[in-house]
């Protein structure tokens, strides 16, 4: 009897995880083929098998669901910033790494828009609770102090990562390509850490280009 119970427990959570996954694979379908707007918190617990109130319980509503979601597709990003290659990962110039960064989660963005969106305007504030923004600006910001250790990288931080707000996002995704984004929030990172902006090539104003051709563009390293 001791060892039946002692065996329980285990079981349980085994049995927990296989249905949190069988939830998030079931919600990860349903968002990609309906969009996340058009699938409701009763479609997902009957595709998935599992009553309401289980769903309720353990997401709280469809915005956690969309959180839960996303830190599973957060791990390979957050895997190449800890331990993968250059310059996204260790061993190149902070500077380097920053820009690797802006661009990495600019295209992580813009693949997962609706449901990044979703949860960051829950509520207010909401993206500033969820622990994927903290881990970003906590990345953000030591990278900002290795550069520039004389700069307020807490505070410059937050205002990097405002460029890529998901409520921002979805409202500048029709004018600004996801290269155009990249290379903004690069210029951007490299006139704080540098006081320089460099040449950003992009669309005509006025039937005149921004820059002239051939004008040097300054690439610097974060120093």
């Amino acid at each position: 009897m001791s060892e039946e119970l002692a065996a329980r427990p285990r079981k349980e959570r085994s049995d927990a995880i296989r249905n949190r996954a069988k939830i998030l694979e079931v919600t990860a379908r349903l968002f990609a083929e309906r969009g996340v707007d058009g699938v409701s918190m009763d479609q997902i617990a009957s595709a998935a098998g599992v009553g309401k109130g289980t769903l309720f319980r353990r997401f709280g509503d469809k915005a956690g669901l969309g959180v839960a979601l996303l830190d599973t597709r957060e791990q390979d990003l957050q895997e190449a910033m800890a331990a993968g290659p250059p310059p996204l990962g260790p061993g190149a110039a902070a500077g380097e790494r920053l820009a690797a960064f802006l661009a990495a989660y600019a295209e992580f963005l813009d693949a997962n828009l609706d449901l990044v969106h979703m949860s960051e305007t829950a509520s207010p504030g909401a993206r500033y609770r969820v622990g994927g923004y903290r881990r970003w600006h906590e990345h953000v910001r030591d990278l900002l102090h290795t550069a520039r250790p004389d700069l307020d990288a807490d505070g410059l931080a937050h205002l990097l990562l405002a460029g890529l707000a998901a409520d921002l996002r979805r409202a500048t995704r029709t004018t600004y390509s996801t290269d155009r984004n990249i290379e903004t929030l690069r210029a951007l990172a490299n006139l704080i850490l540098t006081g320089r902006l460099p040449y950003v090539t992009v669309a005509p104003i006025g039937g005149h280009q921004a820059a002239e051709n051939g004008h040097q563009r300054d690439t610097g390293d974060g120093r």
